[in-house]
């Protein structure tokens, strides 16, 4: 069936009853379908009552009517110099990026407040495809197909469009990063040319797939950072060893899977980082740097004994260190005046294990900074903090347990804190024989021991938690929970400063400096100049 109505309208309106059921709605050649299902409700097919179906085509066509009108009103386009387009910013600001490795997007919006319609005649980057950004304007990517070029966008009046860029920038040859700007260039149908600038940093980088270390390696990214892709994977008889000074990015997913040995070998003066790739910003205010979960992290297996971790900031990973249960009568890692920080599992997960750990922080973790699950754990001159900022259901600052293997902890000199009143857990399992620690010379967030257990907890400081000025966040010299930033050198007013054992405190701090102070913690009074 088809049906044909003529209104008193100055445009020629047509609705037609497809076989389909849609109704076809017809002005000036323009066609807008509108789906049976809305209207399925006025056909009775017993009876074949069309009555409510007239009733609703006149509805419709009032209510078409007014729409078209109107959007009539807005297909008018100027060539008026008058009349520009505006921008969501002055200039779009990319992050650094490492060289042959594409940006997340950035975008910004192009506005057009001047009352009419704007064509753009021709929209362009000035440097082509010379300088390796990328742009999609309205859906439309300026591509080698297009000519890196386009003349297909409408801004409406009142109306938007969209722009989204990203760089894949060629190498350099340069050691630091370098600037790459262009200009997006517009021009509008009227002759006007308008320009917004794009500006960014390219950092080279030997970017490196799947590696895997079957022999005795190094590497050396100490001039030029290496970013890994896939992951590393340390063979049973291999040894890895990382140059002091290399800077080592993880894509996300990525990690190192130790069968072997590992030898992070940094120095006071150069330190080693590993950390993810990610350069640019979640939010203004805040990098991914600090976010985190932006890798896997260090997994050392069965296999693998001796492993040395020195003057190491390893941060923003999944889990920081996953240690597999092996024989505890052999050195499985010694990590020192290291760090491991906002970790999205584990700091440290030591299983059945054999570890030292001394003059390092292990911080900000979604469950415990130091978890030991049987095995032997010997921490000196450390701070455990516990202060990550991303769930309330954070775990503990330590924990260790003898459920299922019987665990030895001997922790000396170190500050065990954070946001919760109780930042330390030890399960004892079915034998007690099998449940050995000792603290000394510690300050320890949990309730005062006054059981038999207290000879265990020998000149430790328990914390008040109703202290605001010494205790706690108060330790340390910035906690910015606002803008995710941490600090955890000692506050002037900490409790734990000149309160470290001479006798066993470590002769220097995280950072390479005498002990001048004999501070608790891994970091002595005075930050290093």
């Amino acid at each position: 069936m088809s049906l044909q109505i003529t209104v008193a309208h100055p445009l020629f309106v047509c609705v037609i009853l497809s076989s389909k059921g849609d109704f076809l709605v017809l002005q000036n050649q323009t066609r807008l379908t509108i789906k049976a299902r809305f209207i399925r409700y006025y056909i009775n097919k017993k009876d074949g009552n069309v009555k409510r179906l007239y009733h609703f085509i006149i509805l419709l066509l009032a209510v078409c009517g007014s729409l078209m009108t109107s959007c009539n009103d807005d297909d008018s386009f100027s060539t008026s110099t008058a009349n520009r387009l505006s921008f969501s910013v002055d200039t779009l600001r990319l992050d650094t990026a490492f060289t042959n490795m594409p940006t997340p997007q950035s975008n910004f919006w192009i506005y057009n407040r001047s009352g009419d319609g704007i064509r753009i005649a021709k929209a362009m980057l000035e440097h082509g495809n010379q300088s390796g950004y990328q742009v999609n304007i309205d859906g439309i990517f300026l591509g080698k197909e297009m000519g890196y070029q386009t003349s297909e966008v409408e801004v409406r009046k009142g109306d938007s469009v969209r722009v989204y860029v990203k760089l894949l920038a060629a190498r350099n040859g340069k050691s630091n990063a370098q600037p790459i700007s262009d200009n997006l260039i517009l021009r509008l149908e009227s002759g006007v040319e308008q320009r917004l600038n794009i500006s960014g940093f390219a950092w080279d980088a030997n970017i490196m797939k799947d590696v895997r270390i079957s022999r005795d390696s190094t590497l050396d990214a100490s001039s030029t950072p290496i970013v890994i892709t896939g992951g590393i994977t340390i063979d049973r008889l291999a040894t890895l060893t990382i140059a002091p000074g290399s800077n080592i990015y993880f894509q996300s997913g990525a990690g190192m899977n130790v069968y072997g040995r590992l030898k992070s070998d940094g120095t006071a003066e150069k330190n080693i980082t590993l950390r993810g790739a990610r350069l640019d910003k979640m939010f203004p205010y805040l990098p991914y740097d600090r976010v985190s979960g932006q890798w896997e992290g260090l997994h050392f297996m069965e296999s693998s004994y001796d492993n040395i971790i020195k003057y190491t900031d390893i941060h923003s990973t999944y889990n920081g260190i996953i240690i597999d249960s092996s024989n505890v009568d052999r050195k499985k890692l010694t990590l020192e005046a290291s760090m491991v920080h906002n970790c999205q599992g584990y700091g440290v997960l030591s299983q059945n294990s054999n570890i030292d750990i001394l003059n390092s922080q292990i911080s900000n973790t979604l469950y415990d900074c130091l978890n030991v699950m049987g095995g032997k754990a010997d921490i000196n001159g450390c701070t455990l903090a516990q202060f990550y900022p991303f769930d309330s259901n954070r775990g503990y600052a330590l924990a260790f347990s003898a459920e299922k293997n019987k665990v030895s902890i001997n922790c000396h000199n170190s500050i065990i804190t954070g946001y919760a009143d109780d930042m330390l857990l030890g399960s004892m399992g079915k034998d007690s024989a099998d449940f050995v620690y000792n603290f000394e010379d510690c300050v320890i967030r949990t309730p005062r021991i006054t059981t038999a257990d207290s000879v265990k907890f020998a000149r430790v400081i328990f914390e008040d938690v109703k202290d605001t000025t010494s205790c706690g966040k108060h330790n340390f010299k910035t906690i910015d929970e606002d803008n995710l930033y941490y600090d955890f050198h000692l506050s002037p007013k900490s409790i734990a400063i000149g309160k470290g054992n001479v006798k066993t405190l470590p002769a220097t701090d995280r950072d390479g400096l005498r002990r001048e102070n004999l501070s608790i913690g891994a970091f002595d009074k005075k930050e290093k100049q």
